[in-house]
C-alpha cells in the first residue's frame, strides 16, 4: 500500500489547509494511506493532541478514511518530519513551500548539495510534493 505522510501546523493555516488538500487529493488518487503530522516543539509546546489534529483537519475536509493523526515530539521540526517519513517507509511526502525552504537551508548545513528532493529520493526512496499557497 502507497503511504503519503504530510507535515502540518496545528491550529491549520492557510498554507497547511493548501498542503493537506494536495495531500487528501494524491492519497485519493493513488489508493493510499495517508498520514497527518504535526511536530510539537519541546522550546514551544502547545501541548497538541492527536484527537486536537484529527478535529482540526475532519472539520476542515471532513472525515477522512485510511488516515493516521501523529503528533511528535522534537527540537527540530524538519528532524522530526524525516524520522517520520523513515518510520512511516513513506512514498510520498507533501510538503508546503515554506516547509521546503526550511528542509533546505536546514541540510546546507548538513550537505554539501541541499536537493532535498534528491535526498529524500536516495535516502529514502520516496517522492517530494511541493505545495505552494497562494498568499
Amino acid at each position: 500500500m502507497t503511504r503519503v505522510v504530510v507535515p502540518v501546523r496545528y491550529p491549520l493555516s492557510k498554507h497547511s489547509r493548501a498542503t493537506l488538500e494536495e495531500a487528501i487529493r494524491i492519497a485519493d488518487e493513488r489508493d493510499a494511506e495517508l498520514t497527518v503530522l504535526h511536530v510539537d516543539l519541546y522550546q514551544d509546546s502547545r501541548g497538541v493532541t492527536r484527537a486536537a489534529l484529527r478535529r482540526a483537519v475532519e472539520s476542515a475536509f471532513g472525515p477522512q478514511e485510511r488516515t493516521r493523526y501523529v503528533v511528535r515530539r522534537g527540537f527540530i521540526v524538519e528532524e522530526a518530519i524525516l524520522e517520520e517519513v523513515a518510520a512511516e517507509a513513506a512514498d510520498v511526502v507533501v510538503l508546503g513551500s515554506k516547509q521546503a525552504g526550511r528542509w533546505r537551508q536546514m541540510l546546507r548545513r548538513i550537505l554539501d548539495d541541499p536537493d532535498i528532493e534528491s535526498y529524500l529520493r536516495e535516502k529514502l526512496e520516496c517522492t517530494v510534493i511541493t505545495v505552494r499557497a497562494d498568499d
